[in-house]
């Protein structure tokens, strides 16, 4: 297979849409330079679900390219390409941050007024269709209504872990999730992926079916940025902090096994492991070993926080742990690096990647090798955690301008 891809850093010396197109002027009503699929954030923003990485990545993305877009609308029935002055008065809407329930009115409203437009979808006119939340590509007669709207998708794969690692998610999940990676591979005009991990195991999977990957773009997401408390730095405190929803593949069972040891041997004395993040799925083992308690005081949960919390709690913690089997980026590793904390986690692929060797990585089933990395690294003057201190001094966390600095590049050479 000829290896088309771009890496991160490579640029295209054109000029940019962006510079040319103003949103404001008098301009055809279905004239702008890119289609942007907002579907993921209306059907999130009706639900009130708390953002994911996937949400913050479209969020960016609205940001950046929504004031040279048109909004595409994907669902069941159909599709639907606004107008300019209707697309901006949805983007508009999906900027304000009011509660579900004033969304959900006032999108009413916005669909009432601009029900002609719903009923009537502006053609694609061949222009490229930026969609980065995986929304629709499950729908039955997809390439169908993208060869009816002549539109041309340009895709964002986020990870293939329902495919390659089912058993740790929702029932039905693999199957859904093949659908649409069929789909991508079907009718992309091309792919970004989330980093060069995801990017390598969409080739291999693509191969494995006698499929072809479109050119392609790896591009890490920028980083939030946690507000660290201000003035200085807080002594380390005992903690180690896994992050994120408890779910199978995030190995927190691993984890549990090496505070038992470590209870064991010290009691109290232990460290202590601060679990956030909310209860998700194909984890009944590990829930019934904490609703069962038997760790004191050392191993403590504490739902899902603000970001906020989360920053107070990083700032003295002796490092995030992130054990997991399989990952396709890997948000917290980058954070937590990016705000200055150490980071133990699995030897993936991607974390090596996305760690820029700073973390130190270990198999996700040694539990011999993590209970002695957390002893190491829980020593008041821990020569371990020192090591990585002084790596961290090298590592560039990505940003949104470097991210979109790629992008336009590509996007401008499409």
């Amino acid at each position: 297979m000829v290896d088309n891809r771009r890496t991160i850093s490579q640029s295209v010396d054109m000029s940019s849409p962006i510079d040319s197109f103003d949103a404001s002027a008098t301009v055809p009503d279905n004239d702008a330079p890119y289609l942007l699929d907002v579907s993921r954030m209306v059907w999130r923003r009706w639900a009130g679900v708390r953002p994911t990485g996937i949400d913050r990545i479209c969020l960016a993305w609205h940001t950046h390219y929504g004031p040279v877009s048109q909004a595409v609308l994907f669902h069941k029935r159909g599709w639907h390409i606004l107008p300019v002055t209707a697309s901006q008065a949805l983007f508009r809407l999906l900027d304000d941050e009011g509660p579900r329930d004033q969304f959900r009115r006032r999108f009413v409203a916005f669909a009432a007024g601009h029900l002609v437009n719903l009923l009537r979808p502006q053609p694609g006119r061949g222009r490229l269709w930026l969609n980065v939340g995986h929304t629709g590509l499950n729908l039955p007669h997809l390439a169908a209504w993208v060869r009816a709207a002549d539109m041309r998708p340009v895709l964002m794969l986020h990870d293939i872990i329902p495919i390659t690692h089912p058993q740790f998610c929702r029932d039905g999940e693999k199957d859904r999730h093949e659908v649409r990676v069929k789909a991508m591979l079907a009718i992309a005009h091309a792919v970004i992926g989330n980093s060069q991990d995801t990017l390598d195991r969409l080739n291999a999977y693509a191969a494995g079916i006698g499929m072809k990957v479109p050119q392609s773009l790896p591009v890490w997401p920028g980083t939030p940025h946690l507000a660290m408390p201000a003035g200085d730095r807080p002594a380390p405190s005992d903690d180690f902090i896994i992050l994120g929803t408890i779910e199978g593949r995030k190995n927190l069972a691993l984890l549990l096994d090496v505070w038992e040891q470590l209870v064991a041997q010290q009691g109290e004395a232990a460290p202590r492991l601060l679990i956030i993040g909310r209860r998700g799925w194909a984890c009944d083992d590990v829930l019934a070993r904490l609703d069962a308690g038997g760790f004191g005081s050392r191993v403590v949960e504490t739902g899902a926080l603000s970001d906020a919390d989360i920053a107070r709690h990083l700032a003295g913690a002796r490092a995030l742990l992130f054990p997991s089997f399989a990952e396709g980026y890997g948000l917290p590793l980058v954070e937590a690096l990016a705000a200055g904390v150490p980071v133990i986690a699995s030897n993936l692929d991607v974390f090596h990647e996305i760690g820029q060797g700073v973390p130190d990585l270990l198999p996700p089933d040694d539990v011999a090798g993590w209970a002695a990395a957390v002893t190491a690294y829980a020593a008041p003057d821990s020569p371990a955690r020192a090591a990585q201190m002084a790596r961290l001094a090298r590592f560039q966390a990505p940003d949104w301008p470097g991210h979109f600095k790629a992008m336009d590049a590509f996007l401008n050479g499409l």
